[in-house]
């Protein structure tokens, strides 16, 4: 077999798992035009900016690894990795979809980078490889924040058809709770005429004053009575 470079000598090499390793780097590099193809389809669908712009540094990295499997490849081989120009492209059913592939993707690429990595003798490359997974577990979270951005917008919104609700009921179950959680420094706001109207706005804006009323109070509080409770509690201390 071709002598590596930079192999550490010192460091017992196992035939076997280097030669799956090696088998590894050259699939990964065959499918470099397929993903070439499937990068350009990405960027050119994608909605924003910002997403055009995260997936072209996601395919520069890739570019540099695919450099990088090369060169592992030739110390090692003595050969270059052959690939075909002439290959074909499915294209994702939609720009989400294929966002979705390309996560999945990048995850299925660790699990096989780290076989790679265990076969590989040599602190060298497998520093390399390293470098390589940690750059494939960031394009993965990069990959789920676009996904999530885009399936958030896709989610549809729900309009409740309030005519159709027993207000009866809202009233019974509603009421109880607000005036649990609002008190008694409330109470002249009409909330069964409000529920049983279904006009929550109404009742928003007849608390918003008393509202904004109650938080200047608390904020004087805090301002002028707070160090004082605050100084009592270190003198105990």
């Amino acid at each position: 077999m071709y002598q590596p470079m930079n192999m550490n000598y010192g460091m017992m090499c196992d035939m076997a798992a280097l030669q799956r390793s090696l088998k590894l780097i050259e699939e990964a590099v065959e499918d470099e035009k397929r993903d070439e193809l499937f990068y350009d389809y990405l960027i050119s669908k994608a909605p924003t900016r910002e997403e055009k712009k995260i997936i072209a540094s996601i395919r520069d990295d890739e570019i540099k690894h695919n450099k990088m499997f090369r060169k592992i490849y030739m110390d090692f081989t003595g050969k270059e990795i052959k690939i075909e120009d002439d290959v074909e492209f499915e294209k994702p059913k939609s720009y989400l979809d294929g966002i979705k592939k390309a996560l999945f993707g990048e995850l299925k690429a660790v699990e096989k980078y780290r076989i790679i990595r265990q076969g590989l003798p040599g602190r060298y490359y497998r520093d390399m490889l390293f470098e390589i997974i940690t750059d494939e577990l960031k394009h993965s979270s990069k990959y789920n924040y676009i996904y999530t951005i885009n399936y958030d917008k896709k989610m549809p919104r729900t309009n409740f058809e309030f005519d159709k609700i027993d207000k009866k009921d809202v009233i019974e179950f509603i009421a109880p709770l607000l005036n649990r959680t609002i008190g008694d420094k409330f109470d002249d706001v009409d909330l069964e005429r409000a529920l049983s109207q279904l006009k929550l706005s109404d009742m928003l804006e007849d608390l918003k004053d008393k509202l904004d009323d109650y938080t200047k109070k608390m904020k004087k509080w805090e301002k002028d009575e707070m160090p004082k409770v605050l100084e009592k509690f270190k003198k105990r201390d």
